[in-house]
């Protein structure tokens, strides 16, 4: 599958033609999809009907710019019109919005080819991506294997080729966690670049919607494409000028051996690419008043009229939301605002800061499929959303970049996070790190190349 880069150029000087690419993304998901699940609607007739539109625009000279005819993938979170948007829940099994969410809209104005809705772990509600009322998504690498979640879908399609670029939604590392676990880069914008109206939130206050890619630079056309205001211009300076700070205590302990050693080989390239690399303190609170309090204030009517339409997992979750007070909400919102301006001061020494972005590989489905809760909710926390929270709660710009593969053959996704507004930054250092590697170029060996 080419890069969302190569395919826009060629599409652009008719070298490409976006019904072929849209014809070999539907072959694609039909080969693999029964085996991934990563789509759970999948619109061919659209896909194709916009693919021809796309093509007989750009033959008559009227390319609208980089995601013309490109074929995308939307998790199924975002509301479009006359298409139904599940959530993964039998809460919304059938649920068909009237009109398209923001992004959609800037999505259908940009000449995009929409394939269908990405699977996700129900509401968002999960980083492990095993819970769907659709079943779970495959990891391409191994498919006995997660794909880490929410965005499980959305990471899975673009790792195994059945579109060129994909729609996450991350809260507290949706977008990360599967990027790492499937070998993509994903990025978390900061706050306000992309819209979320019409996209069912999980906590409204750190939800927002972002790119999952197979480079860095497409991520930086797909989030400027769709940005809701221009985006701030990257100061004047290269990545040989910046400074990258190391967190190490909370983010560096207790890694998998294999990732230990690939974020090792990774920061030494780093070392040769920028000005100084040096340690820096980093505590974030992982309290979840603020995550709680706004997860149940969208859940309540659902939760308290038909609860048994919840898979048993996302239930215990949505119960233990409830009950918080007025007082203590207020209360952790101020703790939440002094605690961004604290950890703000990181950006007097440095200007970005990595760590890896998940401290395992992909587990296999086995061994979390049978766990109950509280137990699924205890190895998420531990493993899948321990590195990737913080930045979340922080609401810093922050993207997971292949950065190593372990010896049984699976990704590890190395994470840079910048301060509020320094995406372009961020996104900098990701593309700098991969023009100086070749993991961005590898792809799992069961799907076919197409383009």
């Amino acid at each position: 599958m080419l890069t969302l880069t190569d395919a826009a150029e060629q599409i652009r000087t008719r070298r490409l033609s976006p019904v072929e690419l849209a014809r070999d993304c539907l072959a694609n998901i039909d080969r693999l999809n029964p085996t991934f699940n990563a789509f759970i609607t999948i619109t061919a007739d659209t896909a194709l009907d916009q693919a021809r539109r796309a093509e007989a625009e750009v033959m008559a000279g009227k390319w609208r710019g980089p995601l013309h005819g490109i074929p995308i993938g939307l998790k199924d979170l975002l509301d479009t019109a006359g298409v139904r948007t599940t959530a993964a829940s039998n809460q919304y099994h059938e649920r068909v919005p009237a009109k398209d969410a923001e992004l959609v809209k800037r999505l259908k104005q940009a000449g995009a080819v929409i394939l269908g809705k990405l699977n996700l772990h129900e509401f968002a509600f999960g980083m492990s991506g095993v819970v769907s009322a659709f079943g779970p998504s495959r990891n391409p690498w191994d498919t006995s294997c997660i794909t880490g979640g929410s965005s499980s879908g959305s990471g899975a399609a673009v790792a195994a080729g059945l579109c060129v670029v994909s729609i996450g939604t991350d809260t507290a590392g949706s977008i990360r966690c599967p990027s790492a676990l499937c070998g993509i880069v994903g990025h978390r914008p900061s706050a306000g670049v992309w819209s979320a109206d019409g996209m069912i939130p999980l906590a409204r206050s750190f939800d927002t919607a972002g790119p999952m890619t197979r480079t860095a630079k497409d991520a930086v056309i797909l989030l400027q494409a769709l940005a809701t205001s221009p985006m701030s211009a990257p100061p004047d300076r290269s990545v040989s000028q910046l400074k990258v700070g190391l967190p190490q205590k909370g983010f560096f302990d207790d890694l998998q051996p294999d990732v230990a050693s690939c974020m090792e080989q990774a920061l030494a390239l780093i070392k040769t690419l920028v000005s100084e690399v040096r340690d820096v303190q980093l505590d974030v609170s992982r309290r979840r008043t603020v995550f709680d309090a706004e997860i149940y204030e969208y859940h309540e009517e659902m939760f308290t009229t038909h609860p048994e339409l919840y898979d048993p997992h996302i239930l215990v979750r949505v119960s233990g939301c409830a009950g918080i007070s007025a007082t203590d909400y207020i209360r952790a919102r101020r703790e939440l605002l002094e605690q961004r301006r604290t950890a703000a001061s990181v950006f007097e020494q440095v200007d970005v800061v990595i760590t890896p972005a998940v401290p395992i590989t992909a587990p296999e489905l086995s061994l979390l499929q049978p766990l109950g809760e509280p137990e699924l909710r205890q190895f998420e926390t531990k493993y899948l959303l321990r590195n990737t929270v913080p930045f979340s709660v922080l609401y810093w710009p922050s993207c997971s970049v292949p950065c190593g593969f372990t010896r049984e053959g699976f990704p590890v996704g190395m994470q840079i996070s910048g301060r509020p507004g320094s995406d372009e930054i961020v996104l900098q250092v990701a593309h700098d790190y991969e023009q100086a590697t070749q993991w961005h170029k590898r792809r799992p060996p069961i799907t076919k190349v197409a383009g």
